[in-house]
């Protein structure tokens, strides 16, 4: 009789235990990974100057077994090589797969380089590494009970595609001394009309404690390049010497939680994702903005981006507490371009030529000419595998390609997600240059030569079927 009494206490706590556990936890973390070895290395040149702090955050997800960790941190990108070794030893450390993890750049370009040989260089490298695997790490550790919930808003005011045709004989040679249909940036008397759309969607996921509906992580998502205009610095001979900054992203995450309302939540962390902005830029080529003081423009840009982040927040009507945690991850095998003969025979000779008279024909003649011959010949790399990767959050799907992806490829998944909430985030698990949809590539442009866009012109049509298949698997779970 006792005996039995045991055992019936035992199944009642080992089902009250069951219960707690059951249902959606979540954990966020952010590390600073401000350089803190200089100089620096910035696309400017040699730095020893910080604008404003740099980190990585990172937001948990996981259901039962179901689990998915997201991280975001503050680089022009993150290489396949540094994702996959922080994935490794983080797997190592929590159990957690390396396909339930995506990591994706902002895509700031005033971040500091990695990689080569000098002291500030390798510290940096370093630094972002170990940042990555602490915010993966932190966050897999601090799950709790939580709850979520999705929506959008829109922001169109700050996004511009960049790609134009132009007025009849206004187009400037291309690299190879042809002539492109589009051009990027181009002079403002010259425009006729945008070679493309712009997607001012701002989608958000707003993760809450389940215990008192504290604030616990915000995961936006936008397509919009960097902003720039960041600060310099004048130093004693003169010189005039770039700062890092992480950019609107870093101050939309400073600003977002003081959206809440008070004192801002404590352990709340809030980060932008890089929507498909490949061709999406912050000029406004159809007016005259006016003169910015240096970061002025990036405050503005994070300020209506944290505002809109915050109306879609509010218009969250019900909030999960047992959604659908899963994860895909397929790697795509993709083809390298391979030029005409043509255009082989057309780069031979210009790389016989000055190089100031290859400059005459456009600065990048050089460098595409170099790429052209390369990749017509045994200097090919054939094919490359890259990470695709579906998230499913109850009703949210989050996808993922390693490229700057032209804003049509991002609006063409969201249309035909099984979803009714999607958004995708670029250059996450490797970057691999531009990946515009083949009629882009067909127009031209600077996101269509060889160098800054590498692959097989049906490379996005893959990419994008892949996705679609994952998400049709989610769906039905």
């Amino acid at each position: 009789m006792k005996l039995s009494l045991l055992f019936s206490i035992l199944f009642l706590v080992s089902g009250a235990a069951l219960a707690q556990e059951k249902g959606l936890r979540a954990g966020a973390a952010a590390v600073d990974i401000s350089p803190d070895v200089f100089p620096i290395e910035l696309r400017s040149g040699k730095s020893n100057y910080v604008h404003d702090p740099l980190h990585v955050r990172a937001v948990a997800f996981q259901n039962g077994e179901g689990r998915a960790v997201i991280a975001l941190m503050d680089a022009i990108g993150v290489d396949r090589e540094m994702s996959d070794e922080a994935k490794a030893i983080v797997a190592e450390r929590t159990g957690w797969k390396p396909e339930e993890m995506l990591v994706s750049g902002t895509h700031t370009h005033t971040a500091p380089k990695g990689g080569d040989t000098s002291p500030g260089r390798i510290a940096y490298e370093k630094k972002r590494k170990e940042g990555l695997i602490e915010a993966f790490t932190r966050a897999i550790e601090s799950l709790e009970p939580a709850s979520v919930g999705f929506a959008s808003a829109e922001e169109p005011t700050e996004v511009f595609n960049r790609r134009w045709f132009l007025k009849e004989g206004t187009m400037d040679k291309n690299p190879l001394g042809g002539y492109d249909q589009v051009r990027t940036n181009a002079p403002r008397q010259n425009l006729l009309k945008p070679a493309g759309p712009t997607d001012p969607e701002i989608c958000v996921v707003d993760v809450r404690t389940r215990k008192g509906r504290r604030p616990l992580g915000l995961i936006a998502n936008w397509a919009l390049h960097y902003v720039g205009g960041i600060p310099t610095v004048k130093e004693a001979d003169g010189k005039v010497v770039g700062m890092a900054s992480a950019d609107y992203f870093g101050e939309f995450a400073r600003v977002m939680p003081y959206r809440f309302g008070g004192n801002p939540p404590e352990n709340f962390v809030a980060f932008m994702t890089n929507g498909a902005a490949g061709d999406i830029n912050n000029i406004d080529f159809n007016s005259t903005r006016p003169p910015r003081a240096p970061f002025e423009q990036v405050q503005l840009v994070a300020a209506k981006a944290a505002d809109t982040a915050w109306q879609a927040v509010k218009s969250i009507d019900t909030y999960d507490e047992n959604p659908v945690v899963a994860t895909r991850q397929r790697l795509v095998t993709l083809h390298y371009r391979v030029p005409t003969q043509a255009e082989i025979e057309k780069a031979m000779q210009l790389l016989e030529l000055p190089r100031k008279e290859q400059a005459a024909i456009h600065e990048r003649t050089g460098s595409v000419a170099r790429n052209t011959v390369a990749f017509g010949g045994t200097e090919n790399p054939g094919t490359e595998d890259v990470i695709v990767q579906a998230i499913r959050i109850g009703d949210q799907a989050i996808v993922s390609m390693p490229f700057e992806v032209l804003v049509e490829i991002g609006l063409e998944i969201k249309e035909k997600s099984p979803f009714p909430h999607t958004f995708l985030i670029e250059l996450a698990n490797g970057g691999y240059g531009y990946l515009p949809p083949p009629h882009q590539l067909e127009l031209g442009g600077y996101e269509s030569w060889l160098g800054t866009s590498r692959f097989e012109k049906e490379a996005s049509v893959k990419l994008t079927k892949a996705l679609l298949e994952m998400l049709d698997e989610l769906k039905a779970l």
